[in-house]
């Protein structure tokens, strides 16, 4: 492979890490934050599909991405709702629950979606990085949705709340020990419903990112499982906001590596380099998730019952 070809992978990996990961890093943050409260949400699938539908959506309706992003963030707080008072039950498991709203998230979606598969939405922005070269495909990998940025102030923000707010300290207590935290008199159900709400607002946002920017369209096959791989990510990357801004951008940029391979001609192990990124996270498991590592940072009450 040539040295211009190389750069042309290169290039097209980190682009790939930017676009890619993007949708991870608001999904992966927003079920760190749900998880601390120890709970977990699988249906953040659904989440995901429901928040990309009504952000595609809306932004058709009323011409404007923003209040589309707004109308995702809406969604996921709607079925984070949902899904906070359904696993608070008596009895209830969280992977019941989870499951369940990943079917009633996806089914409405599919649903209400239908009308605007073929319509062309306004899409969100792109800051032109890239304008000072002449090289086509740079400009085009530095072409950075805004949103991006506002996931890498949101993880930072998010590690800062936990370590040095009242609030955080809140969240990791009912996470760690809710007996203790109701001997304190703070409110479970009220910091798990709110922790569940707020992480599937992110997760209807980064739904919007797929729809109104990268690919940038609403089809029922948008999100690729993107939901249930961001529970993964917030696992390796040790319940750490930060550490899960990697995970996602890691990821990212594994997923472009076939398409960028591919575009250079490399057409050999087509569908092996496309499973790269599935291969990877499990890679990442094995040498990371030693039974101690494991436990490093998971909430106490994470999967209990509690």
């Amino acid at each position: 492979m040539s040295g211009g070809a190389l750069w042309s992978v290169a290039l097209a990996v980190f682009a790939g890490a930017i676009r890619g990961g993007t949708p991870f890093l608001f999904v992966s943050a927003g079920e760190c934050l749900t998880e601390k409260s120890g709970k977990i949400n699988l249906g953040l699938e659904g989440v995901l599909l429901m928040g990309a539908m009504s952000g595609y959506a809306i932004s058709y309706k009323t011409g404007s991405p923003w209040v589309g992003l707004l109308a995702a963030g809406g969604a996921g707080l709607v079925l984070g709702f949902i899904h906070a008072w359904l696993a608070q039950q008596p009895k209830v498991n969280d992977i019941a629950a989870g499951i369940a709203m990943i079917i009633f998230g996806s089914g409405l979606a599919f649903f209400l979606g239908k009308p605007f598969i073929q319509p062309l939405a306004p899409q969100l922005p792109g800051w032109e990085f890239g304008a000072w070269s002449s090289n086509p495909a740079a400009r085009s990998a530095l072409r950075i949705c805004p949103l991006f940025f506002v996931g890498v102030f949101v993880v930072f923000a998010m590690n800062w709340f936990f370590n040095a707010t009242r609030w955080g300290l809140f969240v990791r207590a009912v996470g760690d020990k809710p007996d203790a935290a109701r001997a304190m008199g703070i409110s479970v159900w009220g910091v798990r419903t709110l922790s569940i709400m707020a992480g599937s607002c992110l997760a209807g946002v980064g739904g919007a990112y797929l729809s109104l920017f990268y690919p940038g369209s609403w089809t029922e096959r948008v999100s690729g499982g993107q939901g249930m791989i961001a529970v993964a990510l917030v696992i390796f990357g040790h319940w750490n906001p930060v550490q899960c801004l990697w995970a996602s951008l890691l990821f990212g940029g594994a997923q472009a590596l076939g398409p960028a391979l591919q575009s250079v001609g490399v057409s050999s192990y087509y569908y092996l380099f496309n499973a790269s990124p599935y291969i990877l996270t499990l890679l990442v498991m094995i040498v990371t998730c030693s039974t101690r590592k494991q436990l490093a940072g998971q909430p106490g009450a994470l999967g209990t019952g509690q």
